[in-house]
């Protein structure tokens, strides 16, 4: 089946690249305050970051003692900008997707993720993967749009006829799938699954759950246009589990 891949359309690619979050990195991430406190200890570790955009994520790792740490995903666009970013020697990046990475049994020490999970459909198949690449006792950590923000499919708010914000829509919440998305103006897939089977399969997978977090918007950025609105519904959920 042939993956979607909307980051290397010139168009969205451009649109992506003007985001705050790609101009200032990590700490233009409304999410990233709390994400930080769930990283585990990176000295000396073999990392893997799934979906890596920019390389934000590699080169923390790395400056926070990471041996070695290999950078995937499906965009080469994204990779380029990546390499240039973050040319460090520690780190490898890898063009492929997700699901078709291939490394090892017990290879590596953390895995990481953003915001990427919500782009592959099957979601068990992967875990299952990261938990064959973990060491024992390995950890993961990533973040993914909120099931309550993924489940309708259209991810914009309700308005009034004065084009007010009414509310959010949730809906078709058990349902789940694949949705068409609109995101920096385009149309992108995303898949939507509930926040049990999230859970559940990591559960079911030989992970321990130790955080799970719903972040809020980071009081210094609730005067940024929008941002207080984020206080209305879960945009996005963090996870940290550990490999049993």
């Amino acid at each position: 089946m042939m993956k979607e891949n909307k980051y290397d359309d010139q168009t969205f690619f451009t649109k992506y690249s003007e985001m705050t979050r790609s101009q200032k990195g990590l700490q233009g991430a409304g999410e990233w305050q709390t994400l930080e406190k769930m990283l585990p200890d990176f000295e000396k570790k073999q990392v893997l970051d799934l979906g890596c955009g920019y390389g934000w994520h590699c080169q923390y790792a790395v400056d926070h003692g990471a041996a070695a740490v290999l950078g995937t995903d499906i965009s080469q666009r994204m990779l380029e900008e990546a390499k240039k970013r973050h040319p460090d020697p520690k780190i490898t990046y890898q063009c492929v997707a997700m699901e078709e990475v291939t490394l090892p049994p017990a290879s590596i020490d953390v895995v990481l993720s953003s915001l990427a999970f919500h782009y592959v459909a099957t979601f068990e198949t992967l875990i299952k993967s990261i938990s064959v690449w973990l060491k024992s006792g390995g950890v993961l950590v990533f973040s993914v749009e909120h099931p309550v923000y993924t489940a309708e499919g259209s991810q914009d708010w309700q308005y009034d006829r004065q084009g007010e914000i009414q509310h959010f829509p949730v809906d078709h919440y058990y349902y789940e799938g694949k949705r068409q998305a609109r995101f920096l103006g385009e149309t992108v897939t995303k898949y939507h699954r509930t926040l049990t089977t999230y859970l559940m399969t990591l559960l079911q997978n030989g992970f321990i759950l130790e955080k799970v977090i719903e972040p809020q918007p980071p009081e210094e950025l609730l005067e940024v246009p929008g941002m207080k609105d984020e206080m209305r519904r879960p945009m996005m959920l963090l996870i940290a589990a550990r490999k049993s």
